[in-house]
């Protein structure tokens, strides 16, 4: 599956309308604010999306680390950078990740990092994607 076909919890700093367009785009998408997540802490927030099985969609890298670093368990964390950009700027990463012929499988990270007009993708499987559990 591509990342973002599972079903998402936008991180409080998504902007509500990326969420909105995403939504219209026929994305299963949740805010954090909209589940009582507004100003939990990340941990909090990526045990949620665990337990309900969503992908975190975010820009902070913290998540990453949680996942990776701490063995927190998650489905996917989707880590769009630099942060708190313009919604349109957010939605045409969001694109190339849609395009991009990338397939993942829980757990997994995600990193899409834009420079200028570019978009570089990293997707790193989870320990137990990689057969390392």
């Amino acid at each position: 599956m591509r990342p973002l076909d599972f079903p998402i919890l936008a991180d409080e700093n998504i902007d509500p309308e990326v969420v909105a367009a995403l939504r219209a785009q026929g994305k299963g998408v949740t805010a954090a604010p909209q589940v009582g997540l507004a100003g939990a802490t990340d941990e909090a927030v990526l045990s949620w999306a665990h337990a309900e099985g969503r992908v975190v969609l975010t820009h902070d890298r913290d998540f990453g680390r949680l996942a990776l670093h701490r063995g927190r368990p998650y489905v996917g964390v989707v880590h769009l950078r630099p942060g708190h950009i313009a919604p349109t700027f957010v939605l045409e990463m969001i694109a190339t990740i849609e395009s991009a012929t990338v397939d993942v499988a829980p757990p997994f990270l995600v990193v899409a990092e834009r420079r200028g007009d570019t978009v570089r993708l990293r997707v790193r499987p989870g320990p137990a994607a990689a057969g390392n559990s």
